[in-house]
């Protein structure tokens, strides 16, 4: 099974970059965007379904602003649109999809940049995301999260990170909680099946040509629960076509 995710920084400039053309060349089961900015008929579009895709979709109330789909070939068992409280339905954040042998929930989490007030909301969304994950490392299913954490791991996730250390999506405390949520029983995927690997980004920035000199983070993932019911094969970050100021993350992954 081929599964991407994509922060694409609104569904319609992705569209005009090459989207179409980039799911034809992959041809995913399923794809998850984040940031679609957009409504529904911009979301459901016949482009889409004719390629063989359903789609499900989160849309904040705020106009214009964040927003989750998830476009699948094969139908769900179940469909929780906004799974969670708060901002998690708000701010169009969440989409959670039951499948015969996994479960895959798409999920934009803020981001702490603007300042305190949103680095507080960062972290009360990452405490509730952790407690609505705990249930299912006891379930026989795996669960499959993806989407823009807005957070770089480790040193090897980030082009400089002593330069970076007092930044929203690097601060210590965002690490911890990675690595305290890994430890609960997840696989980072891509990390797993890299470990050593460095500059392999998912985010540059517009400015100072950093996509050009490769200056970015990788906070674009895949995490899943580990067990003897899924399989890694392979993971890749496409770094073109260039749709957005991220790139897709393409995970390959076996399911029993």
């Amino acid at each position: 099974m081929k599964i991407i995710t994509l922060n694409c920084n609104g569904i319609r400039s992705s569209l005009s970059k090459g989207l179409l053309e980039f799911i034809r060349h992959e041809n995913p089961d399923m794809i998850c965007f984040q940031e679609t900015k957009a409504p529904e008929k911009e979301i459901t579009r016949e482009e889409f379904r004719s390629l063989g895709y359903e789609i499900y979709f989160c849309i904040a109330e705020k106009p214009g602003y964040s927003g989750t789909a998830i476009l699948t070939k094969i139908k769900p068992k179940s469909v929780s649109i906004g799974y969670g409280d708060g901002i998690f339905k708000t701010e169009g954040r969440s989409v959670f999809l039951e499948f015969n042998e996994f479960y895959l929930w798409n999920l934009y989490f803020p981001s702490g940049t603007s300042g305190e007030e949103r680095q507080k909301i960062k972290y009360q969304f990452l405490d509730a995301f952790t407690e609505l994950s705990k249930p299912y490392l006891k379930k026989k299913k795996p669960l499959l999260v993806c989407g823009d954490v807005n957070i770089a791991h480790t040193e090897l996730d980030i082009h400089n990170p002593k330069g970076n250390e007092k930044n929203s999506g690097f601060l210590p405390e965002e690490r911890k909680w990675m690595t305290d949520f890994l430890n609960l029983g997840f696989w980072d995927c891509f990390r797993a099946i890299h470990p050593e690997v460095k500059d392999e980004y998912s985010w540059w920035t517009y400015r100072f040509q950093a996509r050009k000199n490769n200056k970015g983070w990788r906070i674009d993932y895949f995490l899943l629960t580990k067990s003897k019911h899924a399989k890694l094969e392979d993971a890749k970050i496409a770094k073109e076509p260039v749709m957005s100021d991220h790139a897709p993350v393409v995970l390959e992954v076996q399911f029993t």
